[in-house]
């Protein structure tokens, strides 16, 4: 009895800090939430105000054959066409308009940086097709560089981790490397589709940046 009596008169003790921590947790979303949001509504003001399309992107999907596949709050972007039995599939993800790399070169910090991109080809029936790995690059003559070329008989070796990416492009014959250039030129890739590709991706990330504001401050103001 005495250690039953002992523990009662224990318990009391823990009460008072268990309630001095009570108001903390209420206002876990209080002054710096708030803060937070200030601050983002004036974002979102100046992003809202600031925001325009590149001319180009309009244009391009006015006049192209290709569809764009776009959606929300996904950082990657598609062209799709069909040649025939076979699906064209160009592939690219959103690009930050910051360079670090180039902040002490002036006024060249402003100049596009190159963004990566796949063209996959593939058979409808079959599943069988080639992968170029490519980058854009700047110039108005040839728009884009080729890495590397993969061929796959089949979708589980298409995504398949471990699966051979081919050769690098410029390690192969030269009029094989020409005629692969010739291909990709006949399934639509030219200046245009590296231009769109370009301006969309800075596009995108300033869409999904936007995105990202609003439902922050949604979210921080319930």
């Amino acid at each position: 009895h005495g250690l039953v009596a002992a523990f009662h008169r224990a318990v009391p003790a823990i009460a008072p800090s268990a309630r001095a921590l009570a108001p903390k947790a209420r206002g876990f979303s209080g002054a710096a939430a708030g803060k937070i949001v200030k601050v983002m509504t004036s974002e979102i003001k100046h992003e809202e105000e600031q925001y325009e399309q590149a001319k180009e992107i309009k244009a391009f999907l006015g006049k192209s054959d290709f569809k764009l596949v776009d959606t929300m709050g996904d950082v990657n972007m598609a062209l799709e066409r069909e040649v025939g039995d076979k699906v064209v599939r160009i592939e690219w993800q959103l690009t930050s308009p910051f360079n670090p790399d180039m902040e002490a070169e002036g006024e060249e910090a402003l100049d596009q940086e190159a963004t990566d991109f796949s063209v996959t080809v593939e058979n409808k029936s079959k599943g069988s097709g080639v992968a170029f790995y490519c980058s854009t690059q700047t110039g108005e003559d040839h728009r884009y560089v080729i890495g590397n070329v993969k061929a796959f008989s089949s979708a589980q070796e298409k995504d398949g981790v471990s699966s051979y990416n081919g050769p690098e492009f410029e390690d192969v014959d030269d009029k094989l490397q020409e005629a692969l250039d010739e291909y990709l030129a006949e399934i639509g890739m030219n200046n245009e589709v590296c231009d769109f590709i370009d301006a969309s991706a800075l596009d995108k990330e300033q869409r999904e940046y936007l995105r990202w504001l609003k439902i922050t401050k949604d979210f921080l103001s319930s």
